[in-house]
């Protein structure tokens, strides 16, 4: 199993981006890792609760995500099991942690995704997860 951790500032307070991260409205701003549409974004926000996200890419693929919140502690932090939904991209289920910290500038944003399957499945996460979050973060620049 492998992991991989990104570090962004985004130019807002905690509470935003927290919300930005869970709520269904705000996962259909950022997730996916290009220009293409988020499809579907639903958000069962508490402990048990789950999530589902579909995309689109540029590319015309469509790839769908879903998981459980297993910790949510606002505005500070967000944990959830993930796996993709029919498990091409990556067998099996792995956890994501999202904490938030304030910093002068706003929210310094560090995100870990573990136990991922293999090393390249860590480095498809890791492009996919780096398009997301570069989304994110314009999101809240201007």
């Amino acid at each position: 199993m492998t992991s991989l951790t990104l570090v962004r500032r985004i130019k807002a307070r905690p509470s935003i981006v927290f919300d930005a991260v869970t709520a269904a409205e705000g996962i259909a701003q950022w997730w996916g890792p290009d220009a293409g549409p988020v499809l579907v974004a639903e958000a069962d926000v508490r402990v048990g609760g789950h999530f589902r996200v579909r995309f689109r890419t540029l590319d015309g693929g469509e790839h769908e995500s879903q998981g459980e919140y297993l910790e949510l502690v606002k505005p500070e932090r967000v944990v959830f099991s993930w796996r993709w939904t029919g498990g091409q991209e990556d067998p099996g289920i792995s956890r994501v942690e999202i904490n938030l910290r304030a910093i002068p500038e706003g929210t310094e944003l560090t995100f870990t995704h573990s136990q991922l399957h293999s090393e390249e499945t860590r480095r498809t996460h890791e492009a996919g997860w780096t398009g997301s979050l570069d989304k994110l973060e314009a999101h809240f620049a201007g």
